[in-house]
């Protein structure tokens, strides 16, 4: 059978799958019907289609209803868990390309920032702000070049961060609404701003030093901003590329996906804040302590945020064969 015979003769039962998937609750014996039925689809479409975007779809569209299978079997009690361990893991890997995306934008723009600090002396003050490259200049005279970091109390210092950082990821995920365009700047500012910052160290030979100290929590802050940026990419193309869905059905997919991007990253913003404001002030604290909190943190993010979705998904996907 061709494809595309393939895809009229399906498409209204697999329409009618994602609108009842759309609902709080459906009973157990009509989701096992379901699967069943796209576990068939799905295996003859992989048999014939394999690279296709329809098998694709028909993927993805078994994993949903197997995490919905999932959820009903451990709504109450185990909710909480299961969020953190699968939910959410499951919603990460279905955003990966996104990511990539994320990534690469803020890459570039911290790229272009370096590059622009390295032409033009006074772009850093552009970006940075007078006062603020002022008062570093000051602290390297002091030889504390670090010291801003102990400039604020602790207390007050960690609240402000962790809802500085929230809100500059909420605003990553909120201007996707403005079809990706808006994500994508606020992620460009931020790598500018990050390249500009890190070359100015370099400029004075401090970049090992700055490097060390800024990335103790740095880490997990800006991957915060990128993933919280993949949010918004994803609710952005929700509204450009809507597939098969409606316009209006396919945006509130996508911002509820994004919703649970940023519930995710929660604990990574609060663990950022006190990072920064109690740990990183800590600038006579050996290397190796500084660079182990540096590689813990990086192996978290690759590993719960890419490496374990994988898995997770690999596994979810053979449960459907």
């Amino acid at each position: 059978m061709r494809e595309a015979a393939f895809v009229k003769q399906n498409v209204e039962k697999w329409q009618q799958f994602e609108a009842k998937l759309q609902k709080h609750k459906i009973e157990a014996d009509e989701l096992a019907s379901i699967f069943i039925q796209l576990t068939d689809d799905l295996a003859f479409s992989k048999t014939q289609y394999p690279k296709s975007k329809t098998t694709i779809y028909l993927n993805n569209l078994a994993s949903d209803v197997h995490l919905k299978i999932y959820k009903n079997k451990k709504e109450d009690q185990n909710r909480f868990i299961t969020f953190w361990t699968y939910e959410l893991p499951m919603l990460f890997k279905s955003i990966h390309r996104p990511l990539l995306y994320s990534f690469l934008i803020f890459i570039v723009g911290s790229f272009i920032g370096a590059v622009s600090v390295a032409n033009d002396d006074t772009f850093v003050r552009l970006i940075l702000g007078d006062g603020y490259v002022n008062m570093t200049l000051d602290n390297i005279a002091k030889d504390d070049p670090m010291g801003v970091y102990k400039s604020m109390g602790q207390g007050y210092m960690f609240f402000a961060i962790t809802f500085n950082n929230i809100r500059v990821s909420f605003m990553a995920f909120a201007f996707g609404i403005l079809l990706s365009a808006g994500t994508g700047m606020l992620l460009f500012r931020n790598g500018v701003m990050l390249g500009a910052f890190q070359y100015f160290f370099y400029q004075k030979g401090l970049l090992l030093t700055s490097f060390l100290t800024i990335w103790i929590h740095g880490t997990l802050e800006i991957s915060a901003i990128i993933i919280a940026g993949a949010g918004g990419l994803v609710m952005g193309n929700s509204i450009l590329f809507p597939g098969t869905y409606p316009r209006i059905l396919s945006f509130k997919r996508g911002a509820k996906k994004g919703i649970k991007v940023i519930v995710g990253l929660i604990p990574v913003f609060i663990i950022a804040g006190f990072l920064e404001s109690f740990i990183t002030r800590l600038t006579e604290m050996h290397w190796s302590i500084k660079v182990f909190i540096i590689g813990s943190s990086a192996a978290f993010i690759i590993y719960y945020f890419i490496i374990y979705p994988i898995k997770i998904h690999k596994r979810a996907t053979n449960t459907t064969h």
